[in-house]
């Protein structure tokens, strides 16, 4: 039997579920990996798949639950949630299974009912509470050999770190819905080669086994999340060292593709309208830095003429009372052909008026030349970037949301339903509100 699931391996998932062979289609076999001998077969029929519980000497405990996305069906009117995978910082943002059309509960589906079982797991207070709770293991379908189905990718092991209800919607009447959707983190898991054993989650099933003692076949992040709590997943979270400097070519949108179309859009509605665009890429850096799970205050735009290298102000805020602090966010726009390249020039405007305590937001249309990228790098500003793609892409998560999935609904929402001032305010200004 293999050693366990690998981080990045695509595995066969074959509807045979025959665990003999090692390899199926040059994959290693889901269901020999996961073989147990003398227990039933793990599956990922659903997109959340529990292991029956079982009572250990010391408690009942939920072995494991298997989280599968499937992005190939994203938009469907079956599945018009889109799940979001960043696995270089270690996030998982994960719908639920409840549908359009469904008269139970939210919470009292399947999966939901199973997730929201781990979270309360997960939110233990005592590492005794902590010991018996139920570890996601993460996939995600993957084309493979010209097919959408039959193959998985393993993306780790996770940690619900917070439930939310939302509205959203689906069926074939577009009607609306309540689900649940679950932002995860993913433990480091550099100590096991990115590597989950699975005698661990053997160990888990056998109801002989005490909670203690499975835990010893666990990963070391996970025992030290059992051990410390969640104030220590900030320091187990799967992190990925990356390049600071980003190619033009992966800026941008496949040419063929529905987010040029997209980019497209938005550049020819916005082109001479200097302020409206102002105003959508004030949303968008809002939308950003408060996806990162931030609190962020949007506060306005400044005048046509003198700004001085600043289209729009915020407040970023960190912490709380004497615990917490805020920065000026300065923000500049700027509505370019979707090949346009912005130079080291265009974002020193931003870069000069920061001071210590301020950051600052570049929106485009276009891409971000590879000497400018260089030079903030080098020099440490504190600015964040934002490309044409990057902006479709929060664009596009803003309007299934929202509005359907109908971009040009939310892009009038922005323009029409905020109506943020405009005002020749000194930027500091923002930490007195």
């Amino acid at each position: 039997m293999a050693s366990g699931l690998r981080v990045g391996q695509v595995y066969r998932y074959a509807g045979s579920q025959d665990p003999k062979p090692a390899t199926l289609n040059d994959h290693p076999n889901f269901h020999y990996v996961t073989h147990s001998p003398g227990f039933k077969r793990v599956l990922l029929t659903a997109g959340i798949n529990g292991i029956a519980a079982v009572d250990a000497p010391d408690g009942t405990r939920r072995p494991a639950i298997l989280v599968r996305s499937s992005p190939w069906k994203a938009g469907t009117e079956q599945t018009p949630w889109h799940d979001v995978f960043d696995l270089d910082n270690g996030h998982v943002r994960y719908f639920g299974d409840h549908k359009s059309g469904l008269t139970v509960a939210p919470g009292s589906t399947t999966g939901n009912s199973a997730l929201l079982e781990a979270f309360t797991g997960h939110q233990g207070r005592t590492p005794a509470e902590r010991t018996a709770a139920a570890p996601l293991l993460i996939f995600r379908a993957v084309p493979r050999n010209g097919q959408v189905k039959g193959y998985v990718e393993f993306c780790g092991v996770g940690i619900i770190e917070r439930t939310e209800r939302l509205v959203q919607w689906g069926g074939g009447e577009h009607t609306t819905f309540v689900n649940y959707v679950y932002d995860i983190a993913l433990l480091g898991l550099t100590a096991e080669d990115d590597t989950v054993a699975w005698e661990w989650i053997r160990a888990r099933r056998d109801k002989n086994v005490p909670h203690a003692e499975a835990l010893e076949q666990a990963p070391r992040a996970w025992r030290e999340w059992v051990k410390q709590g969640s104030s220590a997943l900030p320091r187990l979270r799967r992190r990925i060292a990356r390049a600071k400097v980003a190619k033009v070519r992966d800026q941008r949108p496949r040419p063929d593709g529905a987010d040029a179309a997209d980019l497209e859009l938005v550049y020819k509605h916005f082109d001479g309208r200097k302020h409206d665009f102002e105003a959508l890429a004030a949303t968008v850096a809002a939308h950003v830095l408060r996806g990162a799970g931030h609190s962020y205050f949007e506060g306005w735009l400044t005048r046509r003429s003198g700004d001085g290298g600043a289209d729009f102000v915020g407040r970023l805020d960190l912490g709380n009372g004497l615990a917490g602090t805020s920065l000026v966010v300065l923000g500049q726009a700027k509505c370019v052909k979707p090949d346009t390249l912005i130079t080291a020039e265009n974002i020193a405007r931003v870069v000069a008026r920061l001071r210590r305590g301020w950051i600052g937001v570049y929106v485009t249309t276009g891409s971000y030349s590879e000497p400018a990228q260089m030079e903030i790098a080098e020099d440490q500003y504190p600015i964040v970037l934002i490309n044409g793609k990057s902006l479709v892409h929060e664009l596009r998560s803003m309007a299934r949301d929202d509005h359907g999935g109908d971009l040009s609904a939310c892009i009038e929402h922005v323009l029409n339903g905020q109506e943020p001032a405009v005002t020749n305010r000194r930027p500091e200004e923002i930490l007195l509100q």
